[in-house]
């Protein structure tokens, strides 16, 4: 067993600025837990254009407000106690609220190595 802390995370690689927020990488790969925990800030006023075509994802709301659209054009907002799934590999947008943060648990399978990085300015989708 063993505690890990956001200060902890924060002094390693695993702590990632990734354009439109930052996110801190609590277990990875390494930990050998088969899933990677992060706690991932989407900054308001924000969009990404997102794609993971090597991991599913679910993210848990834990503060603040944003929306997640599909690529048909369908907008879930999120909030507080909501978790949205990306269960298909979706591509989608992920945007920060109007005036405050979208904080988030966020859980992929199989795990991050930990220090991947999105490249928002990709035409189909920052993605890994």
């Amino acid at each position: 067993m063993y505690i890990r802390s956001l200060g902890d995370v924060e002094t390693t690689e695993n702590f990632v600025h990734w354009g439109n927020g930052t996110s801190h990488r609590l277990l990875t790969e390494k930990d050998k837990m088969g899933f990677t925990v992060c706690h991932t800030v989407v900054r308001a006023g924000t969009q990404s254009e997102l794609h993971y075509r090597n991991h599913l994802e679910a993210c848990y709301c834990i503060e603040g407000e944003g929306e997640v659209e599909d690529m048909n054009g369908k907008v879930f907002p999120i909030r507080k106690g909501d978790i949205y799934v990306l269960d298909d590999h979706d591509r989608h947008y992920l945007r920060g609220g109007k005036d405050t943060d979208l904080v988030l648990v966020s859980v992929f399978n199989p795990p991050l190595k930990g220090t991947e990085r999105h490249n928002l300015s990709d035409p189909s989708g920052s993605a890994y």
